[in-house]
């Protein structure tokens, strides 16, 4: 049975909001007399944490120096130092490790349950949230809330009941019901859009080598004024560029550079529609003599071995060769002691200077987290309490606040969560 008041009503049942409400009752020590009640609205809570890292959950990032950790974060950055020098990723390692789980690094950096299950993750939270004494809630869901004249709030549910709270924290992720209570509250909201995207390019030979992977690829994103708009274009900005692992698809490019690529261009390329010019740097950001060496070498080494098989070094993926001889018009039969300089020239300028149209991004639904949300400006970032509304807090991905991959968002889940749950329960001993 669901009570008619609690002392914290957390809305959402994921990261942020477990992490809150197991902080809140861990940190009041039984101080919260109205106790603290979880809502979930659907039957299975933290379902994003089952999905993640392919059913591993990457839990959180070894970037243990908050001033680096805020590079990770497109909307955030430098106002997200101050929560993260209170609870970093080596408070998330330790926290978790408290609560009987161990988080084991990765070589890039990524941490994982040892179990290498996400649903370890899960279990630690629910177990964590039962001994704090925490009363999860599943199928419920708040779809409206009013501030009382004397404090406190009133939520109404997806059910008609209505429950009574004396301290509210919204914790919905990008859901539309989450910007609807706080818009109700007074918070304005950054219109969200996808980020953390795939690319999808214009039809191109380069999608026939779907399954091909490069590291690392230096990407650059030109963004130019769209020609064809009615109204004015948006301005160009500066390209944004990434370095790391590509992924070739069916319709166009993936792979940790490029979605930190659309992460970080996210409004940009909203603005204009998802067009955009690609330029791939297929070597890596490699020098022009180095490649120049490399060429000279094939030619004096395996001067009468085939281009097509052999390449300029040995980590270039083989079908990528091809497509390149392909595309600049040398035969692949071609002995390398007989390739003219012009051909080379044209090679060269193929490895490191290809250039692609982006025509949209990858399927729809197929984004991680979206860009938007509740502006910081609004939230005291030491609390994640409202700053237009005492008694309310603000936590995970319903602010303006995304990452990038490895990790990134979840942290974010967890400081915010952490920071929210220790002032709550400040709050409710000290009144």
């Amino acid at each position: 049975m669901l009570p008619s008041r609690a002392s914290v009503v957390v809305v959402g049942g994921g990261p942020a909001g477990f992490m809150a409400a197991i902080a809140a009752a861990e940190a009041a020590a039984g101080h919260l007399s109205g106790g603290v009640l979880l809502l979930e609205s659907t039957p299975e809570p933290l379902h994003k944490v089952l999905i993640s890292g392919g059913g591993r959950c990457n839990v959180t990032h070894a970037c243990w120096d908050p001033r680096l950790l805020v590079d990770h974060y497109p909307r955030g950055g430098k106002a997200l130092r101050g929560p993260f020098s209170r609870f970093a990723p080596g408070d998330t390692v330790a926290w978790f490790q408290a609560h009987g789980l161990q988080l084991v690094e990765e070589p890039d950096g990524r941490l994982f349950p040892r179990s290498n299950r996400s649903s370890s993750v899960i279990d630690t939270l629910r177990r964590a949230a039962t001994a704090a004494g925490v009363a999860v809630h599943t199928a419920e869901a708040g779809q409206a809330a009013e501030a009382l004249p004397g404090g406190g709030f009133r939520l109404r549910l997806r059910s008609g009941a209505e429950l009574l709270a004396d301290r509210l924290v919204l914790a919905t992720g990008s859901h539309p019901s989450g910007h609807r209570i706080a818009a109700s509250l007074g918070h304005g909201l950054v219109a969200p859009v996808p980020s953390l995207f795939t690319l999808t390019l214009a039809d191109h030979p380069l999608l026939a080598l779907a399954g091909v992977a490069m590291d690392p690829v230096q990407l650059e994103l030109l963004l130019t004024p769209l020609a064809d708009t009615a109204t004015a274009p948006p301005a160009a900005t500066k390209p944004q560029r990434q370095r790391g692992p590509v992924l070739i698809t069916h319709w166009g490019l993936s792979g940790p550079a490029t979605l930190r690529l659309t992460a970080f261009a996210a409004r940009a390329l909203r603005e204009r529609r998802y067009r955009a010019e690609l330029r791939v740097d297929w070597t890596g950001g490699r020098k022009p003599a180095e490649l120049e060496g490399w060429f000279a070498a094939a030619r004096r080494e395996q001067a009468r071995r085939q281009l097509g098989n052999w390449r300029p070094w040995p980590d270039l993926s083989r079908r990528l060769w091809l497509h390149l001889l392909a595309l600049v018009g040398v035969d692949a039969s071609l002995r390398w002691a007989d390739l003219p300089r012009r051909q080379e020239q044209a090679l060269v300028t193929a490895l490191r200077d290809s250039r692609y149209r982006v025509s949209g991004r990858g399927p729809f639904g197929e984004e991680f987290v979206t860009a938007g949300g509740i502006p910081l400006a609004e939230v005291n970032l030491a609390t994640m309490e409202s700053r237009l509304r005492p008694g309310l807090f603000l936590v995970g991905e319903l602010l303006d606040v995304d990452g990038v991959t490895g990790g990134f968002n979840f942290q974010h889940c967890w400081s915010s969560g952490w920071l929210a749950g220790q002032a709550l329960a400040a709050q409710r001993t000290c009144s």
